[in-house]
């Protein structure tokens, strides 16, 4: 079976879709299907054409204002005349998706939306209101949407109207083979960490977190990531004096981020909207509790014990309280959490679905 996966970016970028995307799509060549990953790349700077671990990634020149949108026609021209037996296109939220659905052509084509119903910025919710129209026909024209948390799933009925029996629930999947032998580090110098891995963009809310350590004695902030907003955050730092108590970290190999979970007291991702969550997933799985923002997909991981959730607007003084409580909890299992393998696993019976 040939298999096309279609998506705004991929490897070596990286994000929630682009980790979605790499994952299953390498697992499904080593269950001896052929995968071509058709993307985007706005720099210009990346191969059009090579083989990343058996899957053939494809990326055309797209334009992505503020890494957005990624706009690039030629995807539906490159599929529309390709022999694929299925085409899997990735993320609502841009283009791409909307390119590979009117390339369809009487093929099986599997929608997997990573919707949150709201954009970015307010200019990118503007846009949105006016490409709901045009973005509901791949929902229209997709023979199964793939959601990845409940809220999701609630939102595409609502917002698309979506048939309940055309949706398949898969969350996001980990490699717990990665969790199995990391040891948690030993501290000494009875310094607490903070720890946030993800995009710097302001929806995240990293703010929140640089705003709170004024209010927290003995706690360092370990920043892992790269963004638009990073000269803001650190500017915001620089007011409130502290950014000699913050590291901040980008590009690092996976074993580093690994071992950067497992020494921290705890984990923050206080994310506006998200369709998942999966550095929340690899904290809790790391050991690591975790304090998420309400009103998306977060909140799916709340249990009041390992994982606590703080409502918007975020209240500095309530979340520096809960980050002192919080710290003495111990992780209490996993939740709503699936290993990589298994998510292809229940891929394969959706692609093999006559």
């Amino acid at each position: 079976m040939k298999i096309a996966q279609v998506c705004p970016r991929y490897y070596p970028d990286i994000g929630g879709v682009e980790t979605h995307a790499r994952e299953i799509s390498e697992r499904l060549v080593k269950r001896g299907f052929e995968v071509e990953v058709i993307c985007t790349d706005p720099t210009g700077e990346l191969p059009k054409n090579e083989i990343i671990n058996g899957v053939t990634v494809t990326r055309f020149i797209s334009v992505a204002p503020g890494d957005a949108y990624y706009f690039a026609p030629h995807i539906y021209c490159y599929l529309k005349d390709k022999n694929y037996d299925i085409i899997h296109a990735h993320s609502y939220h841009a283009l791409p998706a909307l390119f590979a659905a009117l390339a369809k052509n009487g093929r099986r084509f599997i929608f997997t939306p990573h919707y949150h119903r709201e954009g970015h910025t307010h200019l990118r919710n503007l846009l949105l209101k006016y490409y709901k129209p045009i973005g509901g026909k791949i929902f229209e024209m997709a023979d199964k949407v793939i959601c990845v948390s409940d809220y999701e799933k609630r939102k595409v009925i609502s917002d698309f109207s979506v048939p309940e029996g055309k949706i398949e629930k898969i969350p996001n999947g980990l490699n717990f083979a990665e969790f199995v032998n990391i040891k948690h580090e030993k501290k000494l110098n009875g310094e607490r960490t903070i720890l946030y891995v993800g995009r710097l963009e302001k929806y995240k809310g990293i703010q929140h977190i640089i705003m709170v350590l004024p209010h927290l004695k003995d706690y360092r902030l370990k920043i892992i990531g790269k963004g638009h907003f990073e000269n803001d955050l650190r500017e915001l730092a620089r007011e409130l004096s502290v950014i000699e108590r913050i590291d901040w970290y980008r590009d690092l190999p996976r074993e580093e981020i690994l071992q950067h979970y497992t020494s921290a007291d705890v984990f923050l991702m206080l994310s506006t909207h998200e369709a998942y969550g999966i550095t929340v997933a690899e904290a809790l799985t790391s050991g690591i509790p975790c304090i998420v923002a309400m009103g998306s997909a977060l909140e799916e991981f709340v249990d009041g014990k390992t994982c606590v959730g703080l409502n918007y607007p975020i209240n500095i003084e309530k979340l520096a309280s809960a980050i002192e409580s919080i710290r003495s909890m111990p992780p209490n299992g996993l939740k709503n959490i699936m290993d990589w393998n298994e998510v292809v696993k229940k891929l394969i019976r959706i692609y093999e679905e006559k």
